[in-house]
């Protein structure tokens, strides 16, 4: 493969990460994800990947529920997947490393920029857990973030549809599927491709994001080739 990108953010969702089941782990859905990201790596790209948890934690189970505590519950949630992905890529042989942003000493490292762009730049497959660390910002901000800091060329949003459309392509047959696009139209048309914040602070860094179909794990191997599927979101 000649891959186009040096330096790649995945953001893969919690909910990649159940296959069928809809909730938790299925493991064996998590090993064919990691299948693709080792091809990659094996090719000289640098791979970082940020999870959510959205297969285990989804947001306030209840209005009554403290919105900082159930963000806090969601970080841990994507600290379950970011060890479960590196279970999956260990036992593919892949030197991976778990960082995160809250402090969790006993079971991974926590995040430090220099640290993390020393580990790529050694060839290790790098995962960010518990988003920012912070409560109101989700894992969508985080990969944005992430990607600023150690300077990706590109984020890969691996998605459950193949690209970004005008409307909902689940409830609207009709729904028109677009190529391109840039940050502007994604804010001013309040088209769900993240959420505000994190489109803002990709367009304010130049930071490219292509949206893409996960059900086929080998679309990551694709996207990294440069080959034209999904949505590209431009600054």
């Amino acid at each position: 493969m000649q891959p186009k990108y040096k330096r790649i953010l995945l953001k893969l969702s919690g909910e990649a990460m159940a296959g069928e089941r809809g909730s938790g782990l299925d493991f064996d859905t998590v090993l064919s994800i990691c299948t693709a990201v080792k091809k990659v790596a094996d090719a000289g790209v640098q791979v970082a990947i940020v999870v959510g948890g959205g297969n285990f934690w989804r947001g306030r189970s209840s209005r009554k529920m403290d919105r900082t505590r159930a963000d806090h519950m969601g970080m841990l949630a994507t600290t379950i997947n970011a060890l479960g992905l590196a279970d999956a890529l260990e036992q593919l042989g892949c030197d991976v490393r778990v960082q995160t942003a809250i402090a969790m000493n006993q079971i991974a490292e926590p995040y430090i920029r220099n640290r993390a762009v020393r580990h790529l730049e050694k060839g290790r497959v790098v995962i960010f857990g518990c988003g920012t660390g912070n409560p109101f910002f989700s894992t969508d901000t985080a990969s944005a973030l992430r990607a600023a800091e150690i300077e990706a060329d590109i984020i890969f949003k691996a998605s459950m549809v193949d690209g970004v459309y005008d409307s909902d392509p689940k409830k609207n047959p009709a729904a028109v599927k677009f190529d391109t696009l840039s940050y502007l139209d994604v804010l001013n048309k309040n088209l769900q491709v993240m959420d505000s914040t994190a489109a803002t602070l990709c367009r304010d860094n130049d930071l490219p994001i292509l949206v893409f179909n996960l059900n086929d794990p080998e679309n990551i191997v694709r996207a990294v080739c440069g080959e034209s599927i999904g949505t590209i979101v431009h600054p």
